[in-house]
């Protein structure tokens, strides 16, 4: 019988300034939509990122589907994107109607592939199907090739949009992640390194494209002294309570982010110990460019063994400690599986041999060392 979940995967990390923060717009009456907390989260997420541009939204998933709208993503254009990712980048192009073109992961860095992603833009043009965007993902925070990736955007004229959902404080020759591109993606979920609840952010180096997204994204409100409108709009907006918090917990960004990858370096240093000692590498690494920083947003691993990773999960869960698999690939999804994909199944094999290991804030000394005694449980003999 399993244990009550004591240890989780990537619970949120309170600062203590929270209370106070949420006390002041309470006490303010101004909650939502707009208002002085939400203008100064903005800025907050500005001066972290240094983008030049943010706009704060409900979720990661509106920001994404803005990111759509302002490519003009209509219905049947293609939208070059990653397949081992969260279904949200996936849906944000459907929405629109567009089809997303599934490209395989780099076996290393586990991120889009570059010289697929260039076969698939050369097949969408000899059908007359140029794609309208390059959406690269920073998986669990390890930053895209993206240099390769901008010469290819810059070479065939496409705006590559990214996906840093999960990459708040991961860097590419110290240049935050969603800067690169046209537009970038932030999300500030409650299993995120900041959190809002819920909430996610638009970056860009436009305005136009800022101040495009912003009417969009609160209703498509004409400026008339009534509420007229000329356009379809969206109810995106994030309140401005919820900005006060994530304010609030920006105010401890660097020590979350430290935490993160050291709780990932402290694995690193558990694996590679136990190979010294057994002779036995237990443990594969999500690889990260000599030039780029991660946030190690989770610390996730491949087990070289077939069937060890799905073992492992399953032993830390009955020990109440929360592990997870990595992402299953879209195009092996069922509500996918029809889309174009371009790749010999690395991202099949990462899915199948990968697993997300706690990365929380608040891990102990001793919550370590009850993971590494069932991680140590589970390959104390080889699998047959």
């Amino acid at each position: 019988m399993s244990k009550p979940m004591r240890i989780f995967l990537s619970p949120p990390s309170l600062s203590g300034a929270e209370e106070q923060a949420l006390q002041k717009v309470l006490q303010s009456n101004w909650l939502a939509p707009v208002g002085p907390a939400l203008s100064q989260f903005e800025s907050d997420i500005q001066a972290i990122t240094k983008a030049p541009h943010a706009v704060a939204l409900n979720s990661g998933t509106s920001a994404l589907h803005l990111a759509m709208v302002l490519c003009d993503v209509q219905p049947g254009d293609h939208v070059i994107v990653s397949s081992l990712t969260h279904n949200a980048t996936i849906n944000s192009i459907l929405y629109q109607g567009g089809v997303p073109v599934l490209i395989d992961s780099d076996p290393f860095s586990w991120n889009l592939d570059p010289n697929l992603v260039e076969d698939a833009i050369r097949e969408g043009i000899a059908h007359n199907k140029k794609p309208k965007a390059i959406l690269a993902v920073h998986l669990y925070g390890n930053p895209a090739d993206l240099p390769a990736l901008m010469d290819i955007a810059n070479r065939y004229n496409i705006p590559l949009i990214e996906d840093a959902a999960e990459a708040l404080g991961s860097t590419f020759h110290g240049k935050a992640m969603g800067t690169f591109g046209l537009m970038g993606v932030l999300s500030f979920n409650g299993n995120k390194i900041i959190t809002t609840t819920g909430g996610g952010a638009l970056l860009t180096s436009e305005e136009e494209l800022a101040q495009r997204a912003l009417f969009l994204a609160t209703q498509a409100r004409e400026n008339q002294p009534y509420f007229e409108h000329k356009e379809i709009g969206y109810n995106y907006r994030l309140s401005n309570l919820l900005a006060a918090f994530g304010s609030a917990q920006l105010e401890k960004f660097d020590v979350f982010l430290r935490k993160r990858q050291e709780n990932y370096a402290r694995y690193v240093a558990f694996f590679e110990g136990v190979h010294q000692v057994t002779g036995r590498k237990i443990a594969i690494e999500q690889l990260v460019a000599k030039e780029a920083s991660s946030n190690h947003w989770l610390s996730a691993f491949l087990m070289p063994e077939s069937g060890m990773s799905e073992k492992l999960i399953q032993n830390l869960f009955a020990a109440g400690i929360e592990a997870r698999h990595i992402w299953k690939p879209m195009h092996l999804q069922p509500a996918y599986k029809h889309l174009p994909f371009f790749g010999a199944g690395h991202a099949q094999t990462i899915f199948e041999h990968g697993i997300c290991l706690p990365s929380g804030f608040d891990l102990t000394n001793a919550d370590f060392e009850e993971i590494f005694e069932v991680i140590l449980k589970n390959i104390s003999a080889p699998s047959n």
